[in-house]
């Protein structure tokens, strides 16, 4: 999109699944959150090829990976369910990622990416989402909030980034499941 160009409202915004052909905007929003926000904990941007390994590992998972499109097939977010722990025990539970390009933020993209990125968790028979979030993110706290997290820790100067020690607000989501098999 460049300066001249309409911004879409966000109802002409659209969420559908993640294609191979999305890992370069899906990579281009993750590495501006890397270099310039705390929403991710890491230092160094990620590769093409990471990412494309990313989805289809998420593929083969049957985590969903959703982003959201302007009209024009601009990518200007992405959610993710993500494994949670590799023990079995933990095979009901997912951690969400939920990312918007800078300029959309604040404009309703990510209720847009999490509502369908619920769904897809209670399609999959998964009972917990765990969202772990900045504590200094009050948007992204509050986003998830507005769809039924409770929020149930705080860990305390856990992650180290942008010369400070940072806090990590845990938030919940319990959803209605069957029963395990």
């Amino acid at each position: 999109m460049t300066p001249s160009d309409p911004i879409p409202s966000p109802a002409e915004i659209s969420v559908r699944r993640a294609r191979l052909a999305d890992c370069p905007g899906i990579l281009a929003i993750y590495n501006d959150a890397v270099l310039t926000t705390t929403a991710s904990y890491d230092y160094e941007p990620r590769t093409l090829a990471h990412r494309e390994e990313w989805l289809a590992a998420h593929e083969r998972e049957d985590l969903a990976v959703l982003v959201a499109e302007t009209p024009s097939g601009e990518i200007v977010g992405w959610s993710a369910l993500n494994k949670y722990h590799d023990r079995v025990g933990y095979r009901f539970t997912t951690e969400n990622s939920v990312y918007v390009a800078a300029p959309w933020r604040g404009r309703g993209v990510g209720g847009r990416l999490l509502a369908p990125l619920v769904a897809a968790a209670q399609a999959r028979g998964l009972h917990a989402i765990i969202a772990c979030i900045d504590a200094q993110n009050e948007a992204s706290i509050r986003l998830h909030q507005r769809f039924g997290f409770e929020r149930v820790g705080l860990f305390r100067q856990v992650g180290y980034k942008f010369d400070r020690w940072l806090d990590v607000a845990y938030l919940e989501l319990l959803l209605p499941a069957g029963r395990p098999e």
